[in-house]
């Protein structure tokens, strides 16, 4: 299949919701990776990559509330098995700025299912935990999708494509 079907498909058949949806997929496995940030960089040279970003962005912060839903649920059974640890865990985590810390972490390359689960461990507000997540999923695949606009055209004249 050639670039231009390729494009053609995505746009016609999935459109912007397809990123979305791939990226809520790939997000909500915990410690497993998918290639959801092949998908954005494909989207991102065919479609408007900062509005790719967006829908990115959206599915992958919906994706990390499962990382955080075992966090909450695994709550009691942290404390009544070790309660000195979830003291920690939470001393740690306040320490700093949470909501800078989850955006710092959403944005660089990094198992990210472990803050979500600290989070909720934490019992971390669950609606600042979401916007933080977003924001720095926006952020990084926004770039990932501007990469795959600027990028993937360039890579194809080089190999032909």
């Amino acid at each position: 299949m050639d670039f231009s079907a390729f494009s053609d498909l995505l746009i016609s058949q999935w459109g912007y919701l397809g990123i979305l949806f791939v990226q809520l997929i790939s997000s909500s496995t915990i410690l497993l990776p998918l290639p959801g940030i092949a998908v954005v960089f494909l989207y991102g040279a065919v479609l408007n990559p900062l509005i790719v970003g967006l829908f990115a962005a959206t599915g992958s912060a919906l994706g990390e509330l499962t990382g955080y839903a075992v966090g909450y649920g695994g709550h009691k059974l942290i404390i009544s098995k070790n309660r000195e640890f979830s003291k920690k865990v939470r001393s740690l985590f306040h320490r700093y700025n949470p909501f800078f810390v989850i955006m710092f972490f959403s944005v660089i390359p990094f198992p990210f299912d472990v803050v979500g689960v600290l989070c909720g461990l934490s019992k971390y507000d669950i609606k600042k935990f979401f916007i933080a997540t977003f924001i720095g999923n926006w952020i990084k695949l926004s770039a990932v999708a501007l990469a795959g606009f600027h990028g993937l055209p360039w890579v194809l004249k080089i190999f032909g494509g």
